[in-house]
């Protein structure tokens, strides 16, 4: 750390001179002073730590968090954006969700006052690429090793394949969106390891496609029930056109019948974007 800044071209020829270290979130904040924080770390599905601390820390320092993970909005959503407005900061994550294309600021700034009613979507990609490859004839193991020689799948895929990234998704979305409580565990969920070659090749031949697809809706009574799933689809659904690592969601309003929010093929930039324009949003509006 080095509150006056670096120099990139120093740091990049292994320059490090006036660097300091510190042993937590805490000391690092209070000696470098930030106008902002960004949060990127890995995701923990059933804590969100040590992202949760990190931005709790951010906001408390009065600064502003941006984060690129879903678990500080899974499990804390309510208290960090409590706690940013009672500090005056802003708590952005546009880019914990489908890259950074705009999703939640889309409602928050240009859609005031509308009803979600529910939404559906293929909002995991790594599922996509690996049942495009098995319908091309690989195995389920070939394919995920495809989908991990191109970078899109994880050395240990459970969190793709059984659903839990897309789970954790519509937890987000819910809960920012529709005002819901959901949890985890409420989402029904079941992934794609059931699905064969040979059943992805025999809807292809009969005009449809299988897509890990995920729903949220909210009932009469006032609940909010959601799933994940394998489903096989019609090729003129919006959804069965999502390939590779493209990704789709459409909501369901009392204006807009079915409003689609779609990226193809988004790279690591979308998500630095994403980041680069909640800092924008953050700054302008404080």
């Amino acid at each position: 750390m080095n509150h006056e800044g670096f120099d990139p071209a120093k740091l990049l020829a292994g320059d490090r001179a006036g660097a300091r270290s510190v042993g937590h979130i805490a000391s690092w904040v209070h000696a470098a002073k930030p106008d902002v924080v960004f949060e990127a770390s890995s995701l923990n599905a059933e804590t969100g730590e040590p992202a949760v601390t990190h931005i709790r820390t951010a906001l408390e320092y009065n600064a502003h968090a941006v984060s690129a993970n879903k678990g500080p909005v899974v499990h804390a959503y309510r208290e960090l954006s409590e706690l940013a407005k009672k500090k005056h900061r802003r708590f952005y994550f546009e880019s914990a969700m489908m890259d950074g294309a705009p999703v939640f600021s889309l409602f928050r700034s240009a859609l005031p006052a509308i009803e979600i009613r529910g939404f559906r979507g293929v909002i995991n990609s790594t599922t996509t690429v690996i049942l495009e490859a098995m319908q091309d004839g690989k195995s389920f193991d070939e394919a995920v090793a495809e989908a991990q020689r191109l970078g899109v799948a994880e050395t240990d895929p459970s969190a793709d394949v059984d659903g839990i990234d897309a789970a954790v998704k519509v937890v987000e979305v819910v809960t920012v969106l529709m005002g819901g409580r959901l949890k985890l565990a409420d989402v029904q969920r079941t992934g794609i390891r059931g699905i064969t070659s040979e059943q992805l090749r025999e809807a292809h031949r009969k005009g449809e496609a299988w897509r890990l697809v995920s729903r949220a809706r909210g009932e009469t009574d006032g609940r909010i029930t959601a799933s994940v799933a394998p489903e096989r689809i019609k090729l003129d659904d919006p959804l069965a056109q999502v390939h590779g690592t493209s990704l789709l969601i459409a909501f369901e309003t009392d204006i807009f019948k079915e409003l689609i929010i779609s990226e193809r093929d988004p790279g690591p930039e979308a998500t630095a974007y994403g980041m680069l324009a909640d800092f924008v949003n953050a700054v302008r509006s404080s």
